[in-house]
């Protein structure tokens, strides 16, 4: 059936105003309900650290269940989740899907959780995310999915905009002094995997002038060497 174009306008509306994480969750779990799903859950993998990615999970789940997964440690086993690490197509709960984790699909129907539906998403500074749409009973349907495909994708992207808009800034390193005009462009010629000569000739500067800049950006990013100012800054949105 189609939607109203008040669902995108009031949940564009609950969005803008949102200044938490939680505040955001509120708008996405009304418009899942509107949809007709029980539960809403979103799941946010950060770019840092590099080499253990933070995730952040928001969810209505029912304590036990969240408690449980925790426990099991059941994100990493989780065939949903590994489906969204690689495949940004949508993708439906069933016993084809959790055949790798019996035990997790049997646990969760026992919690209510039986009939899902998720995809995830990617933006262009390595933030991954992945919005779930469940609920206790009513099979989905072709016909549904046909109906709400839009609404449902809609929400993906709302999701990962809003959420992602607000940990970046929570969560990514942000220099405590703001790099200068000139020390954001010799990174961004850094970034490139130009040398210092070559950013030299390109800018019209000296070579130490060049090291300079870079030894103040690692200085301000608080980083190990420049590699590391590099995709710290790449992360934090600071070369765009």
């Amino acid at each position: 059936m189609p939607f109203p174009r008040p669902f995108q306008e009031n949940l564009l509306t609950a969005l803008d105003r949102a200044v938490s994480e939680e505040e955001v969750f509120q708008a996405l779990l009304s418009a899942a309900r509107q949809l007709g799903f029980e539960h809403c859950a979103y799941g946010l993998r950060l770019a840092v650290p590099i080499s253990n990615p933070k995730v952040i999970t928001l969810n209505n789940y029912p304590l036990a269940w969240q408690a449980r997964y925790m426990e099991a440690g059941y994100l990493a086993i989780d065939p949903s989740v590994r489906h969204g690490q690689i495949d940004q197509s949508p993708i439906l709960w069933d016993d084809a899907l959790f055949a790798s984790a019996n035990e997790l699909w049997s646990e969760a129907k026992d919690q209510g959780l039986r009939h899902g539906w998720a995809q995830s998403s990617l933006d262009g500074f390595g933030v991954g995310g992945m919005l779930t749409l469940s609920r206790s009973s009513e099979v989905l349907t072709a016909q549904e999915l046909r109906d709400k495909d839009s609404q449902m994708r809609w929400l993906v992207q709302a999701a990962h905009i809003s959420l992602s808009r607000l940990m970046k800034h929570k969560y990514a390193p942000q220099p405590e002094v703001p790099l200068t005009p000139r020390e954001i462009e010799v990174l961004k010629w850094t970034a490139d995997g130009k040398t210092a000569s070559e950013i030299g000739d390109i800018l019209s500067i000296s070579v130490p002038t060049v090291n300079f800049h870079i030894k103040n950006v690692v200085h301000k990013m608080k980083a190990a060497n420049k590699t590391a100012a590099v995709v710290q800054a790449l992360i934090s949105g600071l070369l765009h």
